[in-house]
């Protein structure tokens, strides 16, 4: 028991959050990075086109989306928004359907 209580203030020590003079010091805010943003209409020529690999990274260029989800009309979708990814959804001959921002 006696070690018990000479341990246990060590170890309340250990977990303990460092203190403010031992941080570093964060006077400024790190630099935000220019956020992207897709705008859809912009790929919106590519519709009706084969979703090949080229065209789908086309689309994503002209929309200025930073990634890109491809589906098929089957696949299931999340409904997590991303206002920075661009969706190419398939129709069932392969061509690209829709795009939409999301």
């Amino acid at each position: 028991m006696r070690l018990l209580s000479l341990c246990l203030p060590l170890l309340l020590v250990a977990c303990a959050a460092p203190s403010p003079s031992n941080q570093a010091p964060n006077d400024q805010a790190p630099a935000a990075s220019p956020a992207l943003t897709c705008k859809a209409d912009a790929a919106q020529s590519l519709v009706g086109q084969p979703a090949t690999p080229s065209n789908i990274e086309a689309a994503r260029i002209a929309a200025g989306a930073a990634s890109v989800r491809v589906l098929g009309p089957t696949d299931p979708m999340t409904l997590d928004f991303r206002d920075d990814r661009l969706n190419v959804i398939k129709d069932a001959a392969g061509a690209i359907a829709k795009i939409s921002c999301g």
